[in-house]
């Protein structure tokens, strides 16, 4: 049976639910600026997550810790000016929500006036249930994330994939049914065992993204910069380059630097 395809003119937590109970995939992508966004919109997106990651593949940061909460309100507020259908959901910064439930507020509140984005995603489960729970309650919806969490890389010690282990299976299992209970609308399942990241999906209501999870959840995201192939030192198993923007921009401006060093550019059609 093929999934029924309804056609959203504005993505809104309830059109995920909705998404999810039809079978229909849920696609989502990363973007940090406005010119990005606005192709990623323009192209169909579902929901545009204005990542942490921007740490990285905008700053040069080997991880995403350093990044801080006002930076990220500058990447939202870019994004958002660009898009009219995509959910835009934003990402709660390392230090600015895990000291407590009210600086975790702040924060969201910051985020939502000053950006005009439509989510927050916070990383964690049962530790951060007050946090959440203070978030959802000024009526901020809030995307969870579980699983590889790279806020706590220095915690883990390594980017390999989480909850191989029947003890860290059950409590992802444990905390997912406690985020989709908090009241939380999705969540991120990111580097985990396919055969757990369907039964999660199984076992709740809101949908379950992956990245590095399997084909056997409700939607699919991916880094921008990695899925088009700007970036070409990061390979993991689950990623799918979809361009090799980093040899064909590369090759476009030496071409560039050559046709200015030879005088070719510009020529005289491209002047007044």
């Amino acid at each position: 049976m093929s999934a029924i395809k309804k056609d959203y003119k504005r993505i809104t937590t309830k059109s995920l639910i909705e998404m999810k109970s039809n079978g229909e995939k849920i696609s989502m992508l990363t973007a940090y600026d406005f010119t990005m966004a606005k192709i990623v919109d323009t192209a169909g997106i579902d929901v545009i997550l204005v990542g942490d990651s921007a740490s990285n593949v905008m700053a040069g940061h080997e991880t995403t810790l350093p990044i801080t909460l006002d930076q990220m309100i500058y990447h939202a507020s870019s994004v958002v000016r660009a898009v009219e259908r995509a959910l835009v959901v934003v990402d709660l910064p390392f230090g600015s929500y895990q000291s407590d439930s009210k600086e975790a507020l702040r924060s969201s509140i910051r985020i939502m006036k000053e950006s005009g984005g439509h989510a927050v995603k916070l990383e964690g489960g049962k530790e951060i249930k007050e946090s959440i729970k203070k978030i959802l309650n000024a009526g901020i919806p809030v995307m969870g994330h579980l699983g590889l969490t790279p806020q706590s890389i220095y915690k883990f010690g390594t980017y390999t994939v989480r909850a191989k282990e029947e003890e860290e299976a059950e409590k992802l299992m444990e905390d997912a049914k406690l985020l989709e209970k908090l009241g939380c609308f999705a969540l991120v399942l990111e580097k985990i065992p396919a055969h757990l990241a369907k039964l999660v999906a199984e076992s709740i209501s809101i949908p379950v993204i992956g990245i590095g999870a399997g084909g056997g959840v409700d939607g699919q995201v991916l880094v921008i910069h990695d899925m088009l192939g700007m970036n070409n030192e990061f390979s993991p198993r689950f990623l799918r380059r979809y361009m090799n923007l980093y040899e064909g921009m590369t090759s476009a401006i030496s071409q560039y630097v050559d046709d200015v060093k030879s005088e070719d550019f510009p020529n005289e059609k491209e002047q007044y």
